[in-house]
């Protein structure tokens, strides 16, 4: 366990609490292999019941690692085989949370945006505290959230993901939970408290049965998940490859309109 992952346990619950604040607790590839590590770990923990992931600082996740990815094109095959690698190690992060025997709660707050979007989408649960907002804002630099939009398709209305996905905009907490990416909002002063009274709600049933009882839920529910990331994933690499993209994305990080021409 890393800094960069701190895991507490309180009886039968895991608090996962990604710890990079100054990056908004970005998807970077330390962080997707900290969250690989330690839900493997939680896996073949029998200890543990429940398992709560939350954000240190001001939001739960603001996606993957801008500028992370932007390094990558230095390569002389301006990033493929990076991205390749990238979105599947993120699919494969994504598609451990339903894997796990543990029910996974999000506890949420300030933004969760595109991949961090996908990680809220991802867990079994979601409480948010009022006035976060959910985005899967990519195409506004010119990256349309296509791994991302798998596990949101799989939690909301189509017609309302498909907006999000194409609009860029962004919906707050009350609507999240309307559409069902979200359980309920509570005051952000008890979003700690709310989310462990729902964790140890969970934890005090009889675990056997919990456990069977989520892996049937996502087998019947999700059938092609691993198709569609590996789509979607190709999809991301080549949408990556795009000059525009290129181009939006250096303009979100130098904080000027991108030319897109």
């Amino acid at each position: 366990m890393s800094d960069l992952l701190l895991r507490t346990d309180a009886g039968a619950v895991a608090t996962l609490t990604m710890n990079a604040p100054a990056s908004l607790n970005a998807l970077s590839d330390a962080m997707l292999a900290a969250l690989k590590a330690e839900f493997a770990r939680l896996g073949a923990d029998p200890a543990i019941r429940v398992v709560i992931l939350k954000g240190a600082g001001k939001v739960f996740c603001a996606g993957h690692d801008l500028k992370e990815m932007q390094a990558g094109r230095a390569a002389p095959d301006r990033g493929r085989a990076y991205f390749t690698d990238l979105f599947a190690r993120c699919a494969e992060v994504m598609q451990m949370i339903p894997a796990l025997p543990q029910p996974v709660i999000a506890a949420v707050h300030g933004i969760a945006t595109a991949a961090g979007c996908q990680l809220v989408a991802s867990c079994d649960m979601a409480v948010a505290a009022e006035g976060t907002r959910f985005g899967v804002n990519g195409v506004n630099i010119g990256l349309f959230c296509s791994t991302p939009m798998v596990a949101l398709s799989r939690n909301v209305p189509r017609k309302i993901a498909f907006e999000m996905l194409t609009t860029g905009a962004f919906i707050d907490a009350r609507r999240a939970a309307e559409v069902g990416l979200v359980n309920r909002v509570v005051p952000a002063g008890a979003l700690a408290a709310e989310t462990r009274t729902l964790a140890e709600t969970v934890a005090a049933k009889l675990t056997a049965a919990v456990r069977i009882g989520k892996r049937a839920f996502h087998d019947q529910i999700e059938m092609t998940r691993a198709q569609a990331y590996d789509h979607a994933a190709k999809a991301m690499v080549e949408n990556m490859l795009w000059r525009d993209t290129e181009e939006g994305i250096s303009a979100f990080l130098a904080k000027r309109a991108p030319d897109w021409g």
